[in-house]
């Protein structure tokens, strides 16, 4: 729904002219589309990925999730049937299915693409060099396809880690000669994934230095309070979501810290008795015991929790007694990596270390996505230990004690969680806020059912581990053949995981697709703003974030990447209805309720306007004066300017007005913007468009003109006496230069492939001949 809202404008652009605009008025007052879908010119690699994900959404990503990992382990030389079963216990993996029920739909793509980058890298270090190259050139381009740079940026470490453990490996081998051709190997096939992406790479780095991932001028907050001032994001924002100690234990017992926060737990609850004592109609405590607040942990929001699978940790435990050398402690470092830095603040010296001093580690927030690694390692150890079980079953001794002590340790955990259950408290960081609404025996009441959901999926687990290390005990005593062992715990790892998806990904989450095409409908509001055919914008004080983004030019809207002036200007004065601030921006509509509660738009007849001459230029040397300036600031007839500007562009400090100056917007589109000016003198013009100092291009006559970044966001030109016509075009070179090296880089990919399958063509004729 948020990107649908984002991305109407252009989408519809491109629809009825059929062209690409990589600018939009209809968010945050004006922003690049670089992280909005925008589409490129040659690049390929996505009509590749669209033709991967030919099934409908949300079945394209399982897809993809479960062909990767399945490719992967064959990559890993394991039998295609327990290829099948890892793909099945990766694939449906709560975590994974969550982010498809909540909408993270780039972060699935990325993770879906993970496992074929690990394959064609794990290729060439098995000296498979044409294989592996054309695998891994291909697969990290469909990676940063996905325009997950989180997810990729995660990947990252995990190959790093893979890459240390294969050198000390080929140390201890003295086979360093091989170890490093693959690494030469590799390097190129990096470059050339990034090359087919280079236009959308490109871009996004030219706008992040803009945007609130990039570094701050200011070291003040809107309060007036010292500011931290980062390259990235600030710490708090980035380990807002910190997975707590305990919480490790949700991966292997689903509700252990009481699953999300909204749980439903039915009528025989205790939450349900307790929404009866208060007075709630039948209907309405069985409703409301639908989204009981069972997460008690520490986190602020927890749709549900990442559980891996009791059978899936089960068989990872007995992986790590079966399997032996670099491919066991790549995969065990990968995932203690990744769950200590999701602990995030709780882990505080690891996690400020990285802030601190890794690069790029500060520009992601949400440090539990680092669990994405585990996500993956655990299952791939998984199915290696189970392969490595099948292929010696006969060495029955080491294996039976492998085994037993899988079970002790795996068995033991949940054992010990039973008997040592009221050592828990079962309470949430959220419980003061019902108490303080419903009363302590309302909490008393949500305690217990905290605690009937730790008992019941405890029990569950250890249920489930039981029956998991009973069929391969079976299997050891030749009591069942290989086929029936696999299918069976095929079948305990489907039920494990499906019937915990379930819990937070069903029937009810699947609307029609119109729906999803067309989110949101238009109130009266909306209705009567839209009759005014003019150029202006709006700021809606009632609907959700994107909503006024799929209707109008918007002041509001959703990314997790907006400019960060923009984002700043926000914060200090249009949240706080600042109306100076307001009018600058050219908001002739405000959408606001009255005392009934009736939706209604308040017309703002003060609005600047389009564009307006100014009397004056403020000069000011910091981003700090610069901002502060406009709370006071009549826009009307003076501009704040940064004195930078004022000497490199010898710009006069005062301009005469007269009653005949006017400019007027002629023509307008999402990337293009005409007006025509009439001015006795030289004047110096406003406009109430956003500034970004990349792609967009003034012209006065066809005359090339500079742009000056004033009132903090908003651009200024100086322009010459008389009668005018001056457009912007926004034409950014990125895209150009992009689309060029993705074009050369595909090329060369096809030409590589064509190569690759000539000698090997070759020389499977050579060894038949």
């Amino acid at each position: 729904m948020q990107y649908i809202g984002m991305s109407k404008q252009q989408n519809d652009f491109r629809a009825e002219t059929g062209e690409e605009t990589y600018w939009t008025n209809s968010a945050f007052a004006g922003m690049p589309t670089y992280q909005l879908g925008a589409k490129y010119p040659h690049n390929y690699i996505k009509s590749l990925d669209l033709t991967l994900r030919f099934l409908p959404r949300p079945a394209d990503y399982l897809f993809l999730y479960l062909l990767s990992f399945y490719v992967l382990l064959l990559v890993l030389n394991v039998d295609f049937k327990l290829a099948a079963l890892g793909a099945i216990a990766f694939g449906f993996s709560t975590y994974l299915i969550i982010i498809l029920g909540v909408g993270h739909n780039s972060k699935a793509h990325a993770i879906a693409y993970m496992p074929l980058v690990l394959s064609g890298i794990l290729l060439v270090f098995q000296r498979k060099y044409i294989v592996g190259f054309i695998l891994t050139t291909i697969a990290l381009g469909l990676e940063l396809v996905a325009n997950h740079f989180q997810m990729t940026y995660y990947l990252m470490f995990l190959v790093i880690i893979l890459g240390i453990v294969y050198f000390i490996d080929a140390y201890k081998k003295k086979a360093l000669l091989d170890y490093f051709k693959s690494i030469g190997i590799l390097i190129p096939a990096v470059i050339l994934a990034i090359g087919l992406n280079a236009t959308n790479i490109m871009a996004t780095q030219e706008y992040v230095k803009e945007s609130t991932r990039g570094k701050s001028e200011l070291t003040i907050n809107p309060d007036g309070t010292p500011k931290e001032v980062t390259s990235g994001l600030d710490r708090d924002y980035i380990t807002q979501f910190s997975y707590g100690f305990w919480e490790t234990f949700n991966l292997y017992i689903p509700r252990f810290m009481g699953g999300g926060n909204g749980e439903d737990v039915g009528k025989d609850s205790m939450t349900y008795t307790a929404f009866r004592k208060l007075g709630a109609t039948p209907a309405q405590a069985l409703e409301e015991s639908k989204h009981a607040p069972m997460y008690w942990g520490d986190q602020p929001i927890v749709e549900a929790p990442a559980y891996i699978g009791a059978v899936v940790l089960f068989l990872f435990v007995l992986g790590l007694f079966l399997v032996k050398g670099r491919l066991k402690w790549w995969l065990v470092a990968g995932t203690l990596f990744s769950l200590l830095l999701s602990y995030g603040k709780n882990l505080g010296f690891l996690t400020n270390f990285f802030i601190e001093y890794v690069p790029l580690y500060n520009k992601f927030r949400a440090v539990t996505s680092i669990q994405v690694i585990l996500e993956l390692c655990i299952p791939v150890l998984a199915v290696l230990g189970l392969s490595k079980l099948f292929k010696h079953s006969d060495d029955n001794k080491d294996t039976l004690s492998a085994l037993k002590y899988s079970v002790l340790i795996t068995g033991g955990i949940a054992l010990l969680f039973l008997v040592f259950k009221s050592s828990f408290d079962f309470a949430g960081i959220n419980d003061g806020f019902y108490r303080q609404n419903y009363g302590q025996d309302f909490i008393d009441a949500v305690k217990e059912d905290r605690k009937t959901l730790f008992v019941s999926d405890t029990i569950r687990t250890l249920i489930l581990v039981l029956l998991s290390a009973g069929t391969i005990f079976l299997f050891l005593k030749q009591k069942l053949k290989k086929n029936t062992a696999l299918i069976v715990l095929g079948c305990l790892i489907l039920f494990d995981l499906i019937s915990v998806d379930k819990r937070y990904v069903n029937d009810d989450d699947f609307v029609s697709a119109l729906q999803v095409n067309k989110p949101f409908q238009a109130n009266a509001a909306d209705k009567e703003i839209l009759k005014d055919t003019t150029y202006y914008r709006v700021f809606d004080l009632v609907s959700g974030p994107s909503k006024p983004s799929y209707f109008h030019n918007s002041l509001n809207g959703y990314n997790a990447a907006e400019l960060k002036r923009y984002s700043e200007l926000f914060d200090f004065y249009v949240a706080n209805n600042n109306m100076n601030v307001l009018n600058m921006l050219n908001t002739k509509y405000v959408i606001v309720k009255d005392k009934d509660g009736t939706v209604f738009p308040y017309t703002n007849k003060d609005a600047n306007g389009n564009a307006w001459f100014v009397s004056k230029l403020k000069p000011v040397e910091t981003a700090n004066e610069e901002i502060l300036a406009l709370d006071s600031l009549n826009t009307k007839q003076t501009a704040v300017i940064n004195s930078k500007w004022i000497h490199g562009e010898n710009y006069s400090l005062e301009y005469t007005v007269d009653s005949t100056a006017n400019i007027s917007l002629i023509n307008h589109k999402p990337n293009y913007l005409k007006y025509k000016s009439n001015n006795r003198k030289d004047g110096f013009v406003v406009f109430s468009e956003i500034y970004y100092p990349h792609g967009w291009h003034a012209y006065i006559d066809g005359v090339p003109a500079n742009i000056s970044n004033v009132d903090y966001v908003l651009r200024g030109v100086k322009v010459p006496s008389g009668e005018h016509i001056i457009e912007f075009k926004f034409d950014p070179k990125v895209v150009h230069t992009g689309s060029t090296i993705a074009l050369a880089s595909s090329i060369l990919v096809c030409v590589l492939i064509v190569l690759g399958l000539v000698f090997g063509i070759r020389q499977i004729v050579n060894e038949r001949t």
